[in-house]
């Protein structure tokens, strides 16, 4: 059986087209990502997954950013509305993070699953500091390695314990990154041994997980020209130095901090050596662009898919109602430090 293709595609709205149900069937994408644009209501949604999955014949990944707060895409009035990670962890205070986070992404698991989502992009395991750019410091678990590292280990457990996998980000690091990857191209002055001992630190610890993405990011130590997406010396050190062997995807192609065509974009990040091509934004020209110049994924590309997917599984059973008790008790009583 041949390879699956090496991107991850969208699609343009919450209903699926008859051309997008017959391009897919012909490109064969590893999987999906889905967005506000595609989200009505659980019973539209659900119709929507399972369409895409059947024009595949397969049942496929179905992936969201569901970190909460302003990256929430299954929002209220269908679903629970979150708070922002900063918050919801300063609320929660240091002793209390970790599981409050937990059953966080434990809830939402459960929340994706009903409607067909089998994949959230979390957590993020970049470190905060000075210098991280306000789109992404509000979502980050904290600046110690240690805390950041516990944080993102229960949410990566909420996820798989809920049948979800889960996405770690942005792979090497992204907290220094001093610029917006939608509108522009960060670059990270730091030399590489303070990299490995700060940045790279939560994901060494993290390598474990199942997948993970790359960060839109020039780490001017490891090569001072291409972003890590599109970089095979990052790669190499994400591999390498970093110990992470799992499926890596790249961040979206169509963020600003990218240049050249969709094509250009896709193929250097593959070539760079990432698995997987995320592409967005559900355009049907620029799709069919990325399949065609990147066609399936490599061997040792599909090796680590398949070795992604054989850690979905059915939800473990819970009592939903004491999950949400234990969480409101985790926020609103005394902090424990």
């Amino acid at each position: 059986m041949a390879a699956a293709g090496a991107y991850v595609l969208g699609c343009e709205g919450p209903v699926l087209s008859a051309r997008e149900r017959a391009f897919f069937r012909d490109a064969d994408p590893w999987g999906f990502i889905l967005f506000a644009r595609n989200i009505e209501d659980p019973a539209q949604l659900r119709r929507l997954t399972a369409d895409l999955r059947d024009s595949l014949s397969r049942d496929a990944p179905v992936m969201i950013d569901q970190e909460g707060g302003r990256v929430q895409r299954l929002r209220p009035p269908h679903w629970r509305r979150w708070d922002d990670a900063r918050d919801q962890i300063t609320r929660a205070g240091p002793a209390r993070a970790a599981r409050s986070m937990y059953l966080r992404h434990r809830l939402m698991a459960h929340e994706m699953r009903a409607v067909g989502i089998d994949t959230n992009c979390a957590p993020v395991a970049d470190l905060a500091g000075d210098q991280t750019h306000p789109f992404l410091d509000y979502r980050c678990y904290g600046s110690q390695v240690a805390r950041v590292v516990a944080i993102a280990r229960a949410v990566a457990e909420g996820c798989l314990d809920g049948g979800v996998l889960p996405v770690m980000k942005h792979l090497p690091g992204h907290g220094r990154g001093n610029a917006d990857t939608h509108l522009n191209l960060p670059v990270v002055g730091a030399d590489a041994e303070t990299l490995r001992q700060t940045d790279f630190a939560p994901f060494r610890a993290l390598a474990d997980l199942p997948m993970g993405m790359s960060a839109h990011v020039i780490f001017a130590a490891y090569d001072p020209v291409s972003p890590a997406t599109q970089s095979a010396a990052v790669i190499d050190a994400i591999r390498q130095e970093i110990g992470f062997h799992g499926l890596l995807l790249s961040d979206d192609l169509s963020m600003e901090a990218l240049s050249g065509d969709i094509a250009h974009r896709a193929t250097c990040a593959v070539a760079a050596g990432c698995d997987i091509a995320l592409h967005c934004n559900g355009k049907l020209d620029e799709m069919q662009a990325v399949a065609a110049a990147l066609g399936p994924m490599t061997a040792a590309a599909a090796d680590r898919a398949a070795a992604a997917l054989s850690r979905r599984h059915l939800p473990d059973p819970i009592d939903i109602g004491a999950l949400e008790a234990e969480l409101e008790a985790l926020l609103s009583g005394p902090e424990h430090v």
